[in-house]
């Protein structure tokens, strides 16, 4: 058996588990998808004061983190800021933008968590991170340079998956 044979019938040491690229398709996958869901629940994150009273009678204010549509930030307010202050960018647009962020980081991580239309939903996730990019280039500071590699990191991520797509065997549909 040639290196290409146990590669494509599946496993060289067990005939019962998958091949390691089924596997590291599957692994990949999911880290996409828990990073694009935890990513959009933190959009609707905020805080919420709440006030207590000890032991002794005093009254006192604790900060919590809350999850809520009325803390839904599409984009961090500094970013925003930073962005709405670029020529290259149209207001609305970043309005728009900013409504349809996390949403769409929902549905894309759900869609990929279940495997529904993985190779549309990989593709469009990698939209996603390159419309992202786009903003992180136009502040240019040296945070945004850090994060246009990571986000950089993200699009391979998404490339390489788009090219073990074949190897996906566990998805509710497979036609996309």
């Amino acid at each position: 058996m040639t290196n290409t044979e146990s590669t494509t019938s599946g496993s060289s040491c067990c005939r019962c588990l998958p091949s390691g690229a089924s596997l590291g398709f599957i692994v990949l996958r999911l880290w996409l998808a828990v990073r694009a869901l935890l990513t959009a629940l933190e959009k609707f994150a905020g805080t919420a004061k709440k006030e207590i009273t000890d032991q002794f009678g005093a009254i006192g204010e604790v900060e919590s983190k809350v999850y809520g549509f009325s803390h839904y930030h599409g984009m961090a307010p500094s970013l925003e800021e930073g962005l709405r202050a670029q020529p290259l960018m149209p207001g609305w647009m970043l309005t728009a933008y900013g409504y349809a962020l996390g949403p769409a980081l929902i549905i894309l991580g759900i869609a990929l968590l279940l495997g529904i239309a993985t190779r549309l939903t990989l593709f469009l996730m990698g939209l996603v991170y390159v419309s992202l990019t786009v903003g992180m280039i136009l502040l240019g500071g040296q945070n945004e340079v850090l994060g246009t590699a990571m986000l950089g990191v993200h699009v391979i991520m998404i490339a390489l998956a788009l090219k073990w797509a074949e190897h996906d065997r566990w998805c509710l549909c497979k036609k996309c």
